[in-house]
């Protein structure tokens, strides 16, 4: 009979646990949405980012399909999966930072003295981060779609592109958080950010075909998660279900978050108290 009780208990537990997770994590994201909607002037650049990315990059190299061998019909096509992943990779590197000024302002320690689980706090952010780059990601496909590209794997490929997306995005937001709880201040964050961010961008496919690049560039281009998150979304937009090109694709991204969320852990181990 004891161990009949002790079972019952024990899933008991575990979903008693799961409901609290859950409405801990409403809270915060509650938190979060409530931030952005008091900043119409973040909406409009979140949402305007996409767009720029697609329009003025698609249009300023549109004559490189010319005159290089650019996969795709047109250099918009070619670069839409670039803006998707570049979109991802920049939101979701200074997702962190928002924590870091929580700290700075002392209302971190305050959220941890509250009756809520810790983790809580910090993966309701990573949630609201997937959520957001997701959204923007749409948007861009479905601009992409207005003016002209087409997707070889329709509606399922789509999925699968955000799919992708949301892979390379968690590992990224890990590496943001680990900046949030390992510097001292915002005044760190931006420099390391800043000086990241862009070189990673231009030593991908997101611009140009690998193949278009010197050899030393090619093999940091490889290195790059980024790349294989590009190649991964490009491969649906462009050529179909190309099991080759996925399968490499998951298997860098899920290395990649597999390293970001062990040392993402690591860190929060010893800064959490």
């Amino acid at each position: 009979m004891s161990g009949t009780i002790t079972s019952a208990s024990g899933p008991g537990r575990l979903s008693g646990l799961g409901v609290v997770l859950w409405r801990e994590h409403r809270a915060m994201l509650g938190r979060w949405i409530a931030r952005l909607r008091r900043e119409p002037l973040t909406i409009a650049a979140l949402l305007a980012q996409p767009m720029i990315w697609l329009l003025l990059f698609g249009h300023l190299f549109a004559g490189m399909a010319n005159t290089a061998s650019v996969p795709g019909d047109s250099y918009v096509q070619f670069m839409t999966a670039g803006a998707v992943v570049m979109t991802i990779f920049n939101a979701c590197l200074q997702g962190g930072v928002e924590l870091l000024f929580d700290r700075e302002t002392g209302l971190l320690s305050r959220m941890f003295a509250a009756p809520v689980h810790r983790i809580s706090i910090v993966s309701s952010r990573f949630v609201y981060l997937v959520a957001l780059t997701s959204a923007q990601s749409a948007i861009i496909l479905f601009a992409a779609y207005l003016i002209g590209v087409r997707y070889a794997t329709g509606l399922a490929g789509i999925a699968a592109c955000l799919a992708i997306g949301a892979a390379f995005g968690a590992g990224v937001t890990s590496l943001s958080m680990v900046l949030a709880f390992s510097l001292r201040s915002h005044s760190q964050f931006f420099p390391i950010t800043g000086f990241v961010g862009l070189p990673l961008t231009f030593v991908s496919s997101a611009l140009v075909p690998v193949d278009l690049m010197p050899s030393w560039m090619r093999v940091l281009a490889g290195l790059n998660p980024m790349t294989h998150a590009i190649d991964g979304v490009r491969s649906l937009v462009l050529h179909g279900w190309r099991l080759d090109v996925l399968a490499a694709t998951a298997g860098a991204l899920l290395l990649f978050d597999l390293c970001c969320l062990a040392l993402a852990a690591w860190v929060l181990r010893r800064k959490l108290p």
